[in-house]
């Protein structure tokens, strides 16, 4: 039986054929350029939203790093459940007593009945993540429980603290026992956040427990006494009880928690804050909250 050989034909592209009858007929006229369609837009159900920074939310505050799509606001904490535990009942005592010299304080940490109340105690500062960055992260802070043991704290005196932006002034609990060991976890995790490119934690840290803020004055202001303007949008709570502020809801501020008010509150209250009874707690866990999601080790070291 005879092999058929095989012919191999070389076919022009659909492009140069094109170009041959163009060049035997010269009635042959190329045709309109197809226009590239449009993907139609997505609905506004799938649509991420986008977020807006309404200060009339959030009590006042104003974001001071605006908003980033990709970037995820995180820090680092340890957490003290209040349930049922005594120091919520002194807490309560501290902030009526406070409440008086300082009616414009807000609570921090202290949540409806339905919902246990928390202090957070920070072991960072605001930390900005990229996605690919969560990660690292998460399995440093992994790694960093592990080779730390459990340990107990207490707190010692009450204090004022400011925040960096010199927006907002704390009425908050110092870490006294305990200060060494988070002096040593805050240490451990410089190396991993100058690795992302964040900010290390306070080079004097004062550990402690936020429990109530106000807003402070802005600058240059003679008073004592300021008024930050915020959007009406979605404050009518806030206007129920400050009343309207013409085009917004006049929220008042001040130059600083009175030296008097801290003084009253640590010979008052302070012995029973350093009781093993009401202010000591057992550190087991370190959490991250990235963005709205928290994650938490146990600490297992011996």
């Amino acid at each position: 039986m005879k092999r058929c050989s095989t012919l191999l034909v070389d076919y022009s592209s659909s492009d140069d054929e094109l170009e041959n009858l163009r060049g035997k007929d010269s009635r042959l006229k190329a045709g309109p350029v197809p226009k590239k369609r449009k993907l139609p837009a997505l609905p506004s159900s799938i649509s991420p939203p986008v977020p807006l920074d309404d200060p009339s939310l959030h009590q006042g505050r104003i974001r001071t790093i605006p908003h980033v799509d990709g970037q995820f606001a995180s820090h680092v904490y340890i957490a003290l459940p209040l349930g049922g535990q005594p120091l919520l009942k002194l807490l309560r005592d501290v902030l009526r007593e406070a409440k008086e010299s300082v009616p414009y304080l807000y609570e921090i940490g202290f949540t409806s009945e339905d919902k246990p109340s928390e202090l957070h105690i920070s072991l960072s500062r605001p930390i900005f993540l990229r996605a690919h960055q969560r990660e690292d992260l998460k399995k440093a802070l992994r790694a960093l429980a592990r080779r730390q043991k459990k340990f107990t704290l207490s707190f010692a005196t009450f204090s004022e603290l400011v925040n960096d932006e010199k927006t907002r002034t704390f009425l908050t609990m110092e870490v006294g026992a305990g200060h060494h060991e988070f002096q040593c976890l805050a240490e451990a995790l410089s190396p991993v956040l100058q690795g992302i490119r964040q900010k290390e934690y306070y080079t004097d840290p004062r550990f402690h427990a936020s429990i109530a803020w106000a807003h402070l004055d802005r600058p240059n202001n003679e008073d004592n006494l300021d008024l930050v303007t915020v959007s009406p949008s979605k404050s009518s709570k806030l206007e129920n009880e400050l009343g309207p502020g013409g085009s917004g809801v006049e929220l008042p501020s001040v130059s600083h928690i009175p030296k008097e008010l801290l003084t009253a509150l640590n010979e008052r209250y302070c012995t029973r804050l350093a009781s093993p009874k009401i202010g000591m707690f057992d550190v087991e866990k370190i959490h991250v909250k990235i963005g709205r999601e928290v994650f938490s080790w146990y600490l297992e070291g011996m």
